[in-house]
């Protein structure tokens, strides 16, 4: 199968090349941004160029939904959606060439690594992970600022409204845990130091659970987006859109499901580990903190407080863990304090407000 014929099972169809003053245009203003925005990657802004300038760009026509960008590593090529104006296309044009910056090929030219993301003879690992690493990258160069979204009816920060919102949410709740430096480095030159520290501070089952929802989250997206292409087709009749419609509902509710379950996953997974490890009433300050600041990067839908309850949990435990370390008592069993009580009695206070209201 040559490589028309696999861009067109995924709708794209070459209309022509992209002409070098634009080729030139986007390598110079592209590589400067990187640069200054990951000067510890110390990348040359003169090398970045005479690579990017080197790939083969192309203009395409591309299904409704999709990306307007898209890089096809067995040509190492970057096909643009036609139509879109040059000054749109270098935002599109930065997630393409930091993907052609992560490829890791076998002497026969297959690709094995893109970042985050692992590819065996079988199966692909962490394509989701990835492409939410590559979008935080690529707002990063933009400079984009912060904003609160409603996708899917899930409210939450992300620096990239427009573009994998809920993977880029999600990635950067692990990068709050894990660290800037670990995901850039492990984004732009495909190494372990990311996976590995999650899996350190989260658990290895726990973490491949979080890689394979990030995975599916970005399968049911696609499958919506389908779905919405369909019910624009000319000859969807009304039976055909309402068992499509119902289709899409279905994949919606999976998909806030799968968002909220991943989510409490990797801050549970994450402080309950961490929460063994306190010894010191300074460890207990810095562990409190982070849990606190953690609310500013969940995503919540109607009637969501697991976190509500499990920052309560954690407050009531960190209370007997510094009572215990104070006075010099063993941390195997401690006797739950007063003011541990007290938040226990708050949590319930407010659960049962909450079940009132519903009534």
């Amino acid at each position: 199968m040559n490589i028309e014929t696999e861009l067109k099972k995924d709708g794209i169809e070459i209309v022509g090349r992209l002409d070098t003053l634009s080729v030139n245009s986007l390598a110079k203003n592209v590589s400067s941004k990187i640069c200054e925005a990951f000067p510890k990657a110390h990348f040359s802004s003169k090398q970045l160029f005479i690579e990017f300038a080197r790939l083969p760009m192309f203009l395409a026509k591309m299904p409704e939904g999709f990306a307007e960008a898209n890089y096809f590593y067995k040509n190492s090529s970057i096909y643009f959606k036609q139509g879109v104006p040059l000054d749109e296309l270098e935002k599109f044009a930065i997630h393409e060439f930091i993907h052609h910056l992560q490829e890791v090929k076998d002497k026969d030219g297959n690709l094995y690594r893109l970042g985050l993301c692992e590819y065996s003879e079988f199966k692909t690992y962490g394509m989701a992970l990835n492409e939410g690493a590559v979008q935080l990258l690529t707002s990063k160069v933009l400079n984009q600022s912060e904003d609160i979204v409603k996708y899917y009816e899930i409210s939450l920060p992300t620096n990239s409204p427009n573009y994998y919102p809920l993977l880029c949410n999600l990635v950067k709740q692990l990068t709050y845990i894990i660290g800037e430096d670990a995901l850039f480095e492990s984004t732009f030159f495909s190494t372990d130091t990311f996976k590995l520290e999650a899996i350190k501070l989260l658990g290895r089952k726990e973490f491949l659970k979080v890689q394979s929802n990030l995975d599916k989250l970005l399968y049911i997206e696609e499958k919506i987006i389908k779905l919405n292409n369909q019910l624009l087709d000319d000859n969807c009749d009304t039976a055909k859109a309402q068992k499509i419609g119902m289709k899409i509902y279905n994949y919606k509710t999976d998909l806030r499901k799968t968002f909220i379950q991943t989510q409490d996953l990797i801050f549970s997974s994450y402080f309950n580990k961490e929460f063994n490890n306190l010894n010191t009433t300074q460890e207990i300050e810095i562990y409190r903190t982070k849990l606190y600041n953690y609310q500013n990067y969940i995503g919540i839908t109607e009637n969501y407080f697991d976190f509500n309850n499990y920052y309560v949990d954690k407050m009531a435990d960190l209370e007997n863990r510094y009572e215990a370390i104070i006075n010099n008592v063993s941390l195997t069993v401690v006797k739950e304090s007063k003011l541990a009580n007290l938040f226990k009695a708050l949590r319930k206070l407010f659960l049962s407000n909450k079940e009132e209201e519903k009534e």
